[in-house]
């Protein structure tokens, strides 16, 4: 069976730049979800979505935009905005776990109001025409949350269902919930998607093992912390590129260079790319001592020469 790897949307990670690189110099992934819209009671698109979103800016081959609300009038807004730029799928979150969204009743937070998600599916599909998929959670408190929405979620034509297997309390925390996953397989007429520490080739050969029936795989954080992971579970191979660092060095110096030119200033771009190298330095060879040289680096060319020396070594030992 063929399969279909996603790009989980990492909100201050996967924009655009991200993408792109990502896109062209490691490939393996089939869509990329863009992070969320939220509009925070305004009914205006922020610049930063705008230009996450415009085609120009996006050369992968599938991209899909997110929104994030407990509103109906802002997710129609949303989906005549997203319309306009040629997108023919919306993607509802209801997976973040964060406390300052799930208290707000969004994310994790709204899978306990099956109401709710009836009025907004409802409005979505008779006064629009896009076609609408959700990423969730197994719910927010507890893993059987998600089970009392889908007799609702079976009301609409969605077009699938991506399930991360954690509840939003866990944040990222702790196992997967491989049983309650399953437990939604035999819940809902949907196609569901899965979501959840697929960290190495290993790990998702487990998940499929598990799951035989299940075609479309999304990776989030593994995906950032070892770009080649994707490419590498569609090649079925553990082995990575010769030149593995040569294509890491290319791509971090690409991403390096298009925030530098978006942030201003060098406290913003060391913070950006800090963020990047909690993720990037899991896949090296002393995870901790690569993320505390970034760290000490205190100006762009500190920076630049603790990157040039991890991947040095790197090389060496390789």
């Amino acid at each position: 069976m063929a399969i279909t790897l996603l790009s989980s949307p990492l909100q201050g990670f996967t924009d655009f730049r991200f993408r792109n690189a990502f896109h062209h110099y490691f490939g393996g992934i089939d869509t990329f979800y863009a992070p969320y819209i939220r509009l925070n009671g305004k009914l205006k698109i922020k610049q930063s979505y705008q230009n996450d979103l415009q085609l120009e800016n996006n050369s992968t081959t599938n991209l899909i935009p997110q929104v994030m609300t407990n509103d109906a009038d802002e997710f129609l807004f949303v989906v005549k905005y997203v319309q306009s730029l040629g997108y023919k799928e919306l993607n509802w979150n209801l997976g973040c776990p964060y406390p300052m969204v799930t208290k707000s009743g969004m994310g994790s937070g709204l899978i306990c109001n099956p109401t709710k998600i009836d009025e907004i599916l409802k409005r979505a599909h008779n006064e629009t025409d896009i076609t609408v998929s959700m990423k969730m959670r197994m719910g927010y408190e507890h893993a059987e949350e998600i089970l009392d929405t889908f007799p609702i979620l079976d009301n609409y034509p969605l077009k699938s269902i991506a399930i991360h297997a954690r509840i939003g309390k866990q944040l990222y925390k702790g196992p997967v919930d491989l049983e309650a996953f399953s437990r939604c397989l035999d819940s809902t007429k949907h196609k569901l998607y899965y979501n959840g520490d697929i960290t190495s080739v290993e790990a998702f050969q487990k998940i499929q093992e598990r799951f035989p029936s299940i075609d479309h795989f999304m990776i989030g954080r593994g995906l950032i912390a070892d770009p080649f992971l994707p490419s590498m579970i569609k090649n079925n191979t553990n082995e990575y590129p010769k030149n593995r660092w040569d294509i890491f060095s290319e791509f971090h110096d690409t991403i390096y260079q298009q925030y530098d030119e978006y942030l201003s200033g060098p406290t913003p771009i060391k913070m950006k790319m800090l963020g990047f190298w909690e993720y990037f330095s899991q896949s090296f060879s002393n995870p901790q001592k690569t993320y505390k040289a970034i760290k000490k680096a205190g100006n762009q060319v500190k920076y630049k020469n603790a990157v040039s020396e991890i991947l040095s070594k790197e090389r060496k030992l390789s």
